[in-house]
């Protein structure tokens, strides 16, 4: 019987498979020799590898417009990129390179669009749609960004309220507005309806009795979006066709409404097993408002997404050394990575949310159940559930090795450094890891570079104020 972790993976799946491939017993990452990485920055680091957002923006688009052009459909499609899934420079300058369309979320993201537009990095004609609760500085933000000539901004509100202040302010044009649908959420939560939004059985009267008298603004999209994703499930279809249905009484009684929102939602890669149908979904999509709007007569509205954890997600990565095993009953064998999982991937040990864990050497080795620890002092601190029956299951090393073990989690380029809060204080005083940038120059050759160097004590101490004492 075969046993090394080399065929526990062959034979569970296919691979080599998109973006994972050995080279001389070593894992790569969309060609990347991680450990080429690993000997030159040393361990942790986390890497992102810009050219997979350029390839996951034109995958969408390419299969909505293809989508279209099948159905007949007469709307358009728009990609926005949800900026609050990374904020980095690089990110965001990666995704404009491919004529995206840009989703805020609260104050400060009108801020950062306003710098982008200093540096030359957009224009004002570009699409920004403005999502979050709003907040009066926000909401200001947003009136003054649309007298400075960005013309295609657009205001979705998420209440009633968010509307009565709106009026209060005074702008020299139309302002557009969006309205956002609230959803009925999924039987096992803990509420019954998402708090965002408005209800949908009263958006069409607050449309009636407060937009449509209203000469101050005018209605251009309707937003829904379900937070645990597009799906092929009778409750996503479901709230869809809730959202269609509105969509189209809506558009029948306001001839500015052009827009219909799916939000984000496109699932990514959590495991080697994964399966989703992008090009059935989006077909499904297309053809149902295409079906609702004929049948009722009224125009087809273009359609936007706001792909965020899609967009980059798959991009980024964190490589960790094995500093330990520990054997701590006769079942439990622990792995003690060089850095804390809370701190470096929060959305683990927060919300249960899965990664692609795979080692990168060590593959000819028997494999055996592992637990997955970090080094801080908090029993949360670690990761134990991989796609093999709730295990996670890891090549087996003698102490004795000269090499050690090391690992890699990857697909975790979406929100992670945002909830962690990168560059501040993390658990435990323990440090943020280096952080790398790969990307392709024209020839198709790697160009690596530190983005930032692993957090210091220094920095540390003076975010916690004491060098203010020197």
């Amino acid at each position: 019987m075969k046993n090394t972790y080399f065929d526990l993976i062959e034979q569970s799946f296919y691979f080599p498979q998109e973006g994972f491939d050995l080279k001389n017993d070593y894992l790569t990452f969309h060609g990347v020799s991680l450990k080429y990485l690993i000997e030159k920055y040393g361990t942790p680091f986390r890497f992102i590898y810009l050219p997979k957002i350029g390839d996951q923006i034109k995958k969408a688009r390419n299969l909505f417009n293809r989508a279209i052009k099948n159905n007949a459909y007469k709307g358009k499609y728009h990609f926005c990129y949800c900026t609050k899934c990374n904020h980095f420079n690089h990110v965001i300058n990666e995704a404009l390179k491919h004529n995206v369309n840009i989703e805020t979320s609260s104050s400060f993201d009108i801020d950062l669009v306003r710098y982008l537009h200093k540096k030359g990095k957009i224009n004002k004609d570009i699409i920004t749609v403005h999502n979050g609760y709003k907040t009066d500085d926000y909401l200001k933000k947003i009136i003054k960004l649309q007298e400075s000539g960005f013309t295609n901004s657009i205001i979705v509100l998420d209440s009633i309220n968010e509307f009565e202040r709106l009026m209060k302010l005074k702008s020299k044009q139309k302002i557009k507005i969006g309205l956002r649908m609230a959803i009925n959420e999924e039987a096992q939560s803990a509420y019954y309806t998402s708090r965002l939004g408005i209800q949908n059985n009263k958006i069409l009267d607050f449309y009636k009795e407060k937009i449509k008298p209203s000469e101050k603004v005018e209605l251009k999209m309707l937003h829904f979006f379900v937070d645990s994703g597009i799906k092929d499930t009778p409750y996503y279809w479901g709230e869809f066709q809730k959202a269609l249905k509105l969509y189209v009484e809506l558009k029948k009684e306001c001839a500015d409404l052009e827009s219909f929102n799916l939000g984000g939602g496109f699932p990514i890669r959590n495991h080697l097993g994964f399966e989703y149908n992008y090009e059935y979904m989006i077909h499904e999509i297309i053809s149902n408002i295409k079906t609702a709007c004929t049948k009722e007569n009224v125009m087809e509205p273009d359609i936007y997404t706001e792909f965020g954890k899609y967009t980059v997600g798959e991009a980024g990565a964190i490589i960790f050394e094995v500093l330990e095993q520990k054997q701590q009953n006769d079942t439990e064998n622990w792995y003690i990575i060089n850095n804390s999982l809370m701190n470096t991937i929060p959305d683990a040990w927060s919300i249960q949310e899965k990664f692609i864990l795979l080692p990168v050497n060590k593959w000819n080795n028997e494999y055996g159940r592992v637990n997955i620890g970090g080094i801080s002092c908090d029993h949360s601190d670690y990761y134990n559930s991989e796609d093999f029956n709730q295990e996670v299951l890891l090549p087996s090393y003698k102490d004795s090795d000269e090499e050690p073990l090391y690992l890699g989690f990857f697909h975790t380029g979406a929100y992670q450094d945002s909830v962690s809060g990168y560059g501040g204080i993390k658990h435990c005083l323990i440090p943020a890891p280096k952080h790398v940038i790969i990307d392709r120059d024209d020839t198709g050759n790697i160009v690596d570079t530190v983005y930032r160097e692993e957090q210091s004590v220094r920095e540390m101490l003076d975010i916690l104020g004491y060098l203010d004492e020197d």
